[in-house]
């Protein structure tokens, strides 16, 4: 067996399992479930409708690049989202089709990453663990980036970062809207990761799965290529972003996402995709299609996202340390102990969540996650509203 599968590390939701497997909540108050990030908003209707109208399709092998029409789609929408100039991003070369942004980030560093005692992938720390994961069995070794600010502003410091630490550096996984912090990278953090790589060759892999729920519709979270382009590299020289329909369409078990920049690196990144063999069905992609076209469910989305909120935080603000994150649907506030918390919670009030600590890892300036939880606002409004009154009584509020 591969020696680095004994180096991953449970994953949060196993340790979550096991943390409230002996608790006994009341059954008379319905479970409400806030640890996952998994949207529960209705489908879009008439994704779900091309969807079924192309079952025929399932009668074919997909091929790994797949259709055209869906990589032009994915083209157009990236174009308009992120203000790119008209046909610099070639749908032929600079597009592929990925089964959701999770398998496409883990199968990223295995393309890219040289394996070898000096393999180096950075993360921010917090993260999702598909980044250190993905490091691991790619044989590098993680390097845990610590956050400058707080809140809203805490993002990656990429200063802090010394220069032979960077030097080792072959891929850097970036999270903008972040998870679990909701901040947002703006134009000039942007370009100074791309900077760094430019300087100390690596790439760059921007997950951006949260780009499209964010709180100010006048206030839209750039993206990497957008990024590139205003700074010169009109080819995406070193860039690679990763977009799924999971959270922008409320889609996630469509498994539909795809990754656009560089064409050499996706050259040989379709080239190692061809034998992984993860290729997206042809339903899966007509049905994605008219997704990509479609702004006005994602619009929709969004104001979901705005009621909740605008509903909850005036409930828990004066009983927790909670802000309203610029982006994504997670709130992530201060408790005393949070892996105490979480279990009394469950146990009193039947509602899960997730400890902060789980989704971080020890630095020299401790666990940035820990004395935190993370919030998933995906069930429904009223369930929300419901869960935010329920941790107010439990806080004595």
């Amino acid at each position: 067996m591969n020696p680095n599968l004994h180096r991953l590390h449970p994953y949060p939701f196993e340790r979550l399992r096991q943390l409230l497997a002996d608790a006994r909540p009341p059954q008379q108050l319905a479970h409400i479930s806030l640890s996952i990030g998994e949207p529960r908003h209705a489908p879009p209707p008439f994704v779900l409708q091309a969807l079924t109208e192309n079952l025929a399709g399932l009668g074919s092998y997909p091929t790994t690049l797949g259709v055209l029409q869906l990589r032009e789609a994915i083209a157009d929408w990236l174009t308009r989202r992120f203000a790119l100039h008209a046909g610099s991003l070639d749908p032929q070369t600079m597009v592929l089709p990925v089964n959701g942004t999770r398998e496409a980030l883990f199968a990223f560093a295995q393309a890219v990453v040289t394996p070898g005692n000096n393999a180096l992938v950075a993360m921010p720390n917090p993260f999702y663990q598909i980044y250190e994961g993905a490091a691991l069995l790619a044989g590098a070794e993680p390097y845990y980036l610590p956050n400058a600010g707080v809140g809203a502003t805490a993002l990656p410091d990429l200063d802090a970062v010394p220069a032979n630490v960077w030097d080792r550096c072959q891929l850097l996984y970036l999270c903008s809207p972040g998870n679990p912090i909701g901040a947002v990278a703006d134009m000039a953090y942007l370009q100074r990761a791309l900077a760094l790589a430019e300087r100390h060759d690596f790439v760059i892999a921007s997950d951006e799965c949260y780009s499209e729920i964010y709180l100010d519709e006048g206030a839209p979270p750039p993206g990497l290529l957008q990024a590139a382009q205003a700074a010169g590299h009109d080819n995406f020289e070193r860039c690679v972003v990763f977009h799924s329909l999971s959270k922008r369409s409320s889609l996630p078990g469509l498994r539909s996402g795809f990754v656009a920049g560089d064409a050499r690196i996706l050259k040989d990144y379709l080239l190692y995709r061809t034998y992984h063999g993860a290729a997206m069905p042809v339903p899966t992609q007509l049905a994605s299609i008219a997704a990509w076209n479609d702004d006005a469910h994602v619009e929709h989305n969004r104001d979901l996202y705005r009621q909740k909120f605008a509903a909850v935080l005036p409930v828990l603000e004066s009983v927790m340390d909670v802000q309203r994150p610029a982006a994504g649907f997670y709130l992530w506030p201060a408790v005393t102990d949070d892996e105490r918390f979480t279990r009394d919670l469950f146990a009193q009030q039947h509602i899960t969540v997730l400890p902060g600590s789980y989704l971080a890892r020890d630095m020299a300036q401790g666990n940035p996650g820990r004395g935190r939880v993370r919030i998933s606002l995906v069930a429904t409004v009223d369930e929300c509203i419901e869960a935010a009154h329920r941790i107010r009584r439990h806080l004595g509020g």
